[in-house]
């Protein structure tokens, strides 16, 4: 008997979902970014998903992936079924949650209490399925002015520690142009260095904005902020009270997606701080992330 269909929600009932930030993208905001490919180069933003991954826990599982058809297996049923051509198929299984590597945060991520983005109600939105509305399906393709924002060495090393909250004036100072409204802003902190590395020391804390520091990256426009770490802010948040309050501001007030655990490294080796930035998150309906493969072309 065939598993039962459990579709997450009657999502035909509840119309367009807002865009939010990313409403601001148009085909003339996208043309003038591809104009800034104009050599053809092209940097890999994405680490490589695997077994070595970090991941969060408990909210986050780790990376899994298994053959679950061989070419052997493939063949032999093949030769059950009459055929003669030894046409052997591999085929794997995946196991993760969409927040493990590169990845991209859809606007039903985070809640402030019971609301999420646009004042939607978190018990009618969550359900045992996925989201009925601000899931990543909704995201349109990122194609769009990239601006990449270097602190890693404003204390004197190759990166900032765990706990070090990058503050407005050191991002508007780092900033190589006036952010406009459309960008994605990306912030190079050289924490990344350790992912896959050192997974311990990846996830002990990381150096990042906090709520000032988003506030600041928001109110200029940007539909996305980006940064080499794993969640974007500082951790341990300097009020050990608060948990995550830059995901709560983007997502669920700004509306502005969060792309955490890039590759930014070579990029600023290149000396490149302005490009054209791609990013297309896979339409999961319902998740809340997507893996990603943000990529820049100057």
């Amino acid at each position: 008997m065939a598993a039962p269909h459990h579709p997450p929600h009657d999502h035909a009932s509840w119309g367009t979902p807002p865009l939010g930030a990313a409403g601001r993208l148009t085909d003339a905001s996208r043309r003038e970014a591809l104009a800034l490919a104009r050599t053809g180069a092209v940097f890999d933003l994405s680490h490589v998903i695997d077994a070595g991954a970090p991941f969060m826990a408990p909210n986050q599982t780790p990376f899994l992936l298994s053959t679950w058809a061989s070419w052997r297996d493939s063949i032999r049923r093949r030769r059950a079924g009459g055929f003669r051509n030894d046409a052997g198929s591999n085929l794997e299984r995946i196991e993760m949650t969409t927040h493990v590597g590169t990845h991209i945060d859809a606007l039903g991520h985070f809640s402030i209490g019971d609301r999420l983005y646009g004042g939607e109600d978190a018990a009618e939105v969550v359900g045992d399925w996925g989201l009925a509305r601000l899931g990543i399906e909704h995201i349109p393709p990122l194609i769009t002015r990239g601006v990449l924002i270097d602190v890693a060495e404003l204390d004197g090393g190759a990166f900032l520690p765990p706990g070090r909250v990058v503050t407005p004036a050191e991002l508007a100072a780092r900033c190589p142009v006036p952010l406009a409204p459309g960008d994605v802003a990306l912030i190079r902190t050289g924490w990344g260095r350790w992912f896959g590395l050192d997974n311990r020391r990846y996830l002990e804390g990381e150096p990042g904005i906090d709520v000032p520091g988003a506030r600041w990256l928001t109110g200029q426009g940007v539909v996305a902020i980006g940064a080499d770490n794993m969640a974007v802010e500082v951790l341990p948040n300097p009020d050990h009270g608060l948990a995550l309050p830059v995901h709560q501001h983007a997502l669920a007030e700004a509306g502005v997606h969060l792309i955490e655990n890039l590759v930014l490294d070579e990029l600023a080796a290149a000396g490149v701080t302005v490009f054209c930035f791609v990013l297309l998150a896979v339409k999961f309906r319902g998740a809340t992330g997507s893996p990603a493969r943000p990529v820049a072309l100057v």
